[in-house]
């Protein structure tokens, strides 16, 4: 939970990279005092906002949400407080005991009148501030101000204070978000990051997008790092670099410095006709052309793809894991695409056969919604054109569905 939240309210602090115009922020003000915020986000997001408003209260959660015109962002929070000692010491219960661990306070100095705001006329900025609390080993605070009349606030009894360093730290030794994005629009995209060792192409970790993560050191000799940017639909985006030879005074033109992390842009492109794209999370039940629950993600990456172009025509290429002949299960009347139902039907074919069921069956879910047969083909291959030995640990990666643009 706590990643989703901070994943949430990076994603939509994201959305600076361009700027449009600010609509009439929904709910109420916050007033004066101090509150113990989960998420933010930027006045515009209100149906990002309200999602996992929802999603909180349906989990158990008592969560409210407010905003601050001054800085333009909606506010999650989970309780607010006058005092602020009591406000620091709920706010660390709720690190530690609440799952929330990039949990913060809120302080708004001033409470503020929106009837100025529904007159279109000026708004004056309320004095605030922003305090960032974070837990060291020795329970000491970080406390960082952001004041607009100089207002000073103070943490003498529950923490040493520390000052705020304005210097980045060497990308070896930093956190970073890693930013997927669509340069047409903007707007952020669904993905993963591989990281891969640059010196032996040694895949170390996959990382969900859009999560403010420690920067992953590949330990080999050169320090050299490959980073790829994936998310389906998209032509994949990779970066290569060696991480000592980042220079935070010069930056490559994907990486910048914000408040406290790197980060590190992908700007991914739509797929073009001819490019060929795997769907490598949609799996199947065994010697069956009906797939595992799982699958759905990526099935609507799929969707989202044919949804942005109704000039988009695909090919659905199906391969098998060797090429015996076999079972085949197939899907019944009840036209469930993730169960084994009772009225499946069983049958016999070739490993041909079965790499054309697999086809068809993503084929049917798309058109089950909504898009229209005459821009899906299948090509049935078998086992023809596997990738890898089908008695290696990677046997299961030949066993595939993949996805050919032939109009956009």
């Amino acid at each position: 939970m706590r990643g989703y939240a901070f994943a949430l309210a990076i994603i939509l602090l994201g959305l600076a990279f361009h700027s449009i115009a600010d609509p009439t922020p929904k709910g109420e003000y916050l007033q004066k005092g101090y509150y113990i915020v989960v998420a933010a986000y930027r006045i515009g997001q209100e149906k990002y906002m309200e999602t996992y408003v929802s999603k909180l209260n349906k989990s158990g959660l008592h969560t409210k949400y407010g905003y601050d015109l001054g800085r333009k962002f909606y506010y999650i929070y989970l309780d607010y407080y006058t005092d602020f000692d009591e406000s620091i010491q709920q706010m660390l219960k709720t690190r530690k005991e609440g799952g929330f661990t990039d949990a913060w306070v809120r302080i708004m100095k001033e409470g503020y009148n929106p009837e100025p705001l529904a007159e279109s006329k000026p708004v004056e900025e309320p004095t605030q501030a922003l305090v960032t609390v974070s837990e060291q080993q020795d329970e000491a605070l970080k406390v960082e101000e952001i004041v607009s009349d100089q207002v000073e606030v103070k943490v003498e009894e529950q923490a040493k204070e520390k000052p705020v360093s304005k210097e980045p730290p060497p990308l070896k030794e930093a956190n970073v978000l890693l930013y997927l994005y669509n340069p047409t629009n903007s707007e952020p995209i669904e993905g993963e990051v591989d990281i891969i060792d640059g010196d032996v192409s040694r895949f170390i970790k996959k990382v969900k997008a859009h999560e403010v993560i420690p920067m992953t050191d590949p330990k080999n000799k050169s320090g050299k790092l490959t980073l790829i940017g994936s998310s389906f639909g998209f032509r994949k985006v990779q970066h290569d670099f060696v991480l000592s030879e980042v220079n935070k005074e010069d930056l490559p033109d994907y990486i910048e410095w914000r408040d406290d992390h790197y980060v590190i842009k992908f700007d991914l492109a739509r797929l073009h006709r001819g490019d060929i794209e795997t769907l490598y999370n949609v799996y199947f039940f065994n010697d069956a052309a009906v797939m595992l629950p799982e699958s759905k993600y990526e099935l609507d990456r799929l969707l989202e793809f044919m949804n942005a172009s109704d000039k988009y025509k695909i090919l659905l290429h199906g391969h098998t894991n060797g090429n015996a002949r076999g079972k085949i299960i197939t899907m019944g009347p009840s036209k469930n695409f993730f169960e084994l139902t009772s009225d499946v039907v069983d049958g016999s074919g070739s490993a041909k056969d079965l790499s054309y069921q697999r086809a068809l069956v993503i084929k049917d879910w798309l058109v089950f919604n909504n898009i229209s047969a005459d821009r899906i083909d299948i090509k049935a291959w078998g086992g023809s054109r596997m990738i890898h030995d089908k008695h290696s640990n990677n046997a299961r990666r030949n066993v595939r569905v993949e996805v050919e643009v032939l109009e956009d």
